[in-house]
């Protein structure tokens, strides 16, 4: 069986480059959460306003106006999505845009924090805060202006591809921590943007999609969140892709203008997604006041101004926006110095949320944390434990300097004498394909100087297409010669800035399912990937894309990155491949053609078997890839790892898994294992945060801020018309009985509640208390630690239904929420305030209370409740 050194990822992800040049500490004293709009003030703004702006809007041109209100292309871009140049002449400074929402994405080395439904999982606004500070001070450190985070969409898909970006499924658990990071993130100085208004909450057709919701559904599920950011002085809101209603969302009146600004007072600027923008004066009317990443529509606004739609007036009001958040985050007249950035800082942030936001999902006969002597001889297994899965993909993708592996980190926090082996179960690396089954032709196409590849004695380097082996010398540009093998790796790299294009037919020595794929790097910057692989005129594999392609979140062990898919091929037939590499200047160009066979698959299984047969005690690493742009297929985890568990469990009986999910997955395996510990995607401390709670360094805390189906079919938008939708409209049947208010409506048992999440120790509830405070309710109780070590709880507060609900409701919906740190042994009374917003329903334009006897439950979650007691609601 392999044995995988303790390594360190040291890698940048490619994509990132390609910004705008192509079109547990927990508080001492518990607190509650607040409601969704609990506080009515906005905070105060960081800074006093000292410019006239409408002095400074008389001086500007209308060119120079419209320009403020689409994106254009950096001429000396960092790294960012978007940009403004800005008018100089007026003091009006270039802004640049970075993506978020899991730390700053620019060419700089910036922290990779934890997923934010990790953060969601700590339940913990003021660690929100914390969370966001370091994006805020990074963002403006590495030249950024304004931060494309948070977003706060909530969780209605189980198997949505960006789930793993979101708060989670319940509105005020996503309004307490949208409102935390947002005052995080601006109070370093950056402008915060969340997104993304409204109703996108899912991947599938996003850019076109019909999201058909009732007004109740928005006012009560996906609009608070949105509200309590900007009730927390957001600077910008960003408009979704899709339509809501029938209107596109960066056009729709109802949102932009009656809600956002009429309604709630929302004085910063709108922004669309990018190319999200569907027309210049309908939408600029609408409420959406800038265009991105460029100016499609929106740059032929002077034209229209002067034809007469829109009025000046109208641009006049957008610029106005935008110049007055400048002036607010003190950007005009010559800006603000900008802080160094603080890595250190950044990295305890990463590993306190990592290690708040753990959720101990099972623990039977306390397999965790690890003893002495299940470090004696422990089985990990799982390519997730050897190369760390830091963070999903798309543009919350932030791939660190250097991340440690999990194994990496138990070997060392277990130190000497622990013997701790490794397989990798489930082979997602494979081996170069032999040039056995390969007939392939090799064409270079950029003009490089064949200077570049001079061996030592000063001639012309023997060409090689696998190391050690012959190749054709390519001496004539664009003149194919043969090839035996793609294996150019390491040493054997490309030259940077060149351009190949392989192409030939592959023949399988047996019939069966293969893993084929392009692994590389140093490709150049591209939104499709500019490393990829074609079989049989299928594009199949696209390394490297910032959208549209395939790679896996999950590096090989030479740090290149891997796209490519399942095919069936069969013995002896050939068929046609392609493979194109384009590399960037300055950087080697890697590129490898590898396959995992099925004999290799078979054999990578029997590996894991044999190393857990002979082990005391295993842990088995599962993974699923949340990336924007893409819909998980299934619910199940992916690549052939439930029959893994499965056989693994089958070997060993102590066995525990650690996952590395963005979101909830099936567990056929569950009754067979001990022990389940979610990580999420913990970010760059995440193998050193995950060690420590294995081995009983940490405590688990962390809570569920989504619910997890014990079936596919459980999931409140199962049905094909709520999800993806049908003739491009989806429906949103469920109104709002989203995720934990749909399994306890339809008493559903679900696989893990809402709110679910064990820990090594135990907590006892008792003397609840509540009364009525500030249009809302005030309950207390007492929790007390009943173990024998430290520990945080989250106690929850849920509010049921009236025993005759004047609308259909959930029978109950989580309120508050307090997070709790006990010594053994200790008690404390514990306060949880209840917004007067968590009484009410939407009704005709208006919040209406839903009196009568209601019920208010305490507990360690949705499905634990331990306190109950009757108030009147009047």
């Amino acid at each position: 069986m392999a044995e995988a050194p303790a390594r360190s990822i040291t890698r940048r992800d490619a994509a990132r480059l390609l910004g705008a040049a192509v079109a547990v500490a927990v508080a001492p004293k518990p607190v509650a959460a607040a409601a969704p709009s609990g506080a009515r003030a906005e905070i105060a703004p960081p800074r006093a306003r000292r410019t006239d702006v409408d002095a400074l809007l008389r001086r500007m041109t209308l060119e120079e106006k419209v320009s403020l209100l689409h994106g254009a292309s950096d001429p000396r871009s960092k790294g960012e999505a978007g940009y403004l140049p800005g008018v100089p002449r007026l003091g009006i400074p270039e802004l640049r845009l970075a993506d978020g929402p899991a730390g700053v994405r620019a060419t700089a080395a910036a922290t990779a924090l934890p997923a934010p439904v990790a953060l969601a999982a700590t339940f913990d606004a003021r660690l929100a805060e914390r969370y966001g500070a370091v994006m805020g001070r990074e963002g403006r450190a590495l030249g950024m202006d304004v931060l494309l985070a948070p977003m706060c969409n909530i969780v209605r898909v189980p198997q949505a591809g960006r789930n793993f970006e979101t708060f989670g499924e319940d509105p005020l658990l996503a309004a307490a921590l949208v409102a935390g990071e947002v005052r995080g993130i601006q109070g370093q100085g950056l402008i915060a943007t969340v997104k993304h208004l409204a109703a996108n909450n899912f991947e599938h057709d996003r850019r076109s999609v019909d999201a058909r919701v009732d007004e109740r559904t928005l006012r009560e599920i996906y609009l608070p969140a949105f509200e309590a950011a900007v009730r927390a002085g957001a600077g910008a809101v960003m408009a979704a892709y899709n339509h809501v209603n029938g209107v596109y969302a960066a056009e729709n009146r109802h949102l932009l203008t009656g809600v956002l600004r009429e309604e709630w007072r929302f004085t910063g600027w709108v922004m669309s997604d990018w190319h999200a923008t569907h027309s210049a004066a309908p939408a600029i009317t609408a409420g959406l006041d800038m265009e991105m990443p460029f100016g499609a529509h929106f740059a032929g606004l002077a034209a229209a101004v002067t034809s007469g739609r829109p009025a000046e007036s109208v641009v006049d009001t957008a610029v106005r926006r935008v110049l007055a958040q400048l002036d607010r985050f003190g950007l005009l007249g010559g800006g603000r110095p900008r802080p160094s950035r603080d890595a250190a800082a950044g990295a305890r942030t990463a590993r306190e949320v990592a290690l708040a936001g753990a959720v101990l999902l099972r623990n039977e006969r306390d397999l965790l944390p690890l003893r002495r002597a299940d470090l004696a001889d422990l089985a990990v297994i799982g390519p997730t434990a050897a190369s760390p899965l830091a963070g999903g993909g798309g543009s919350a993708r932030v791939l660190p300097v250097e991340a440690e592996s999990p194994l990496g980190a138990l070997r060392r926090q277990a130190g000497r004498g622990a013997r701790v082996r490794w397989a990798t179960g489930v082979d997602l690396e494979g081996v170069a394909v032999p040039a056995s089954a390969l007939s392939l032709r090799r064409t270079r196409k950029d003009g490089m100087p064949r200077a570049a590849e001079a061996d030592h004695t000063g001639g012309p380097r023997a060409a090689t297409d696998q190391p050690g082996g012959p190749r054709a010398a390519t001496d004539h540009l664009g003149k194919p010669q043969v090839a035996a093998q793609v294996d150019h790796t390491g040493a054997n790299a490309l030259p940077a800035g060149s351009s190949w294009t392989w192409t030939g037919t592959l023949t399988a020595p047996e019939t069966g399912d293969y893993d084929l794929g392009i692994q590389g790097a140093g490709g150049v910057p591209s939104f499709d990937g500019s490393i990829s692989l074609t079989l049989d005129g299928v594009r199949i594999g696209s390394a490297g894309a910032l959208m549209g392609g395939n790679s896996s979140l999950v590096a090989t062990s030479g740090g290149l990155t891997n796209a490519g898919a399942t095919v069936r091929l069969k013995a002896g037939r050939a068929v046609p491949i392609t493979i194109a590499a384009t590399g960037a200047a300055g950087t080697p160009l890697q590129v490898r053609l590898a396959w995992v066979t099925p004999g290799r698959r078979q054999e990578a299984l029997r590996e894991a078997v044999a190393l857990a047969e002979g082990a005391r005690t295993v842990l088995v690493f599962a993974f699923n890839e949340g990336t924007e742009g893409a819909d998980r297929t299934s619910l199940a985890l992916p690549n052939g790892q439930d029959p893994v568990i499965e056989a693994v469990a089958a070997a060993n009986p102590r066995t525990a898994v650690v996952l590395n999910t963005g979101d909830p997955v099936l567990m056929p395996w569950l009754e067979r294992v001990r022990s389940i510990l979610q990580m999420w995607y913990p970010g760059q401390e995440g193998g050193d945060a995950t060690a420590a709670l294995l081995l009983g360094r940490a405590c688990p805390a962390g809570k569920l801020p989504v619910t997890f189906p014990r079936r596919a079919a459980d999931a409140p938008t199962a049905p094909a018309e709520r999800y993806p939708g049908k003739g491009g409209t989806a429906l949103y049947g469920e109104g709002v009985f989203v995720g934990y208010r749909h399994y306890d409506a339809h008493d559903v048992e679900p696989l893990f509640p809402f709110g679910h999440g064990l820990s090594y120790t135990r907590f006892r509830y008792d003397d609840l208390a509540v009364s009525h405070a500030g249009g809302g309710l005030s309950v207390s109780f007492t929790v007390a630690n009943t173990g024998r070590r430290e520990g945080v709880e989250v106690a929850q507060v849920y509010l049921a239904a009236p025993a005759a609900p004047p609308v259909p409701m959930p029978p109950r919906a989580l309120a508050g929420f307090a997070r709790v740190r006990l010594a053994p042994g200790e008690r404390r009374r514990v306060t949880v305030a209840v917004d007067g917003r968590a009484l009410a329903y939407w009704s005709d334009g208006r919040w209406v209370t839903a009196g009568g006897r209601r019920t208010v439950h305490v507990g360690s979650s949705s499905r634990d409740l331990r306190l109950h007691q009757e108030v009147t609601v009047r």
